[in-house]
């Protein structure tokens, strides 16, 4: 239970200091926030819980597949937030994910790469 405890309250803390950078900085809270900080928190859990190395390198192969079709988001945002408002662009941005990530997935699916 402790290992459980200290990993939410590192995970946590990442959520913290990137939204502490964003406060005080658009692009320092923007070039943290765009680390891969999580991914590499649970390469580091999966690691030290000693999971095998193939299920490591699945999780950041996969990763890598899962993060592209996020990229219209990024863009998407602050070309609707003017005309919809944080919420209505964040609710816009959520079905733009999805869309990208279902069409997304089927183009790669054409070379070999199942992500459903």
């Amino acid at each position: 239970m402790a290992w459980l405890l200290t990993k939410y309250l590192l995970t946590s803390a990442i959520v913290i200091v990137v939204s502490e950078f964003a406060r005080r900085s658009d692009r320092i809270g923007a070039l943290v926030a765009a680390l891969p900080l999580v991914t590499l928190l649970a390469l580091i859990w999966l690691h030290v819980e000693n999971q095998s190395e193939q299920k490591i390198a699945n999780h950041a192969w996969y990763t890598f597949w899962y993060v592209v079709p996020t990229l219209p988001m990024f863009l998407a945002f602050p070309a609707l937030l003017p005309r919809l408002g944080f919420w209505g662009s964040l609710l816009a941005c959520v079905a733009i994910t999805i869309v990208s990530f279902g069409a997304f997935a089927l183009v790669v699916r054409r070379f070999g790469i199942e992500l459903l």
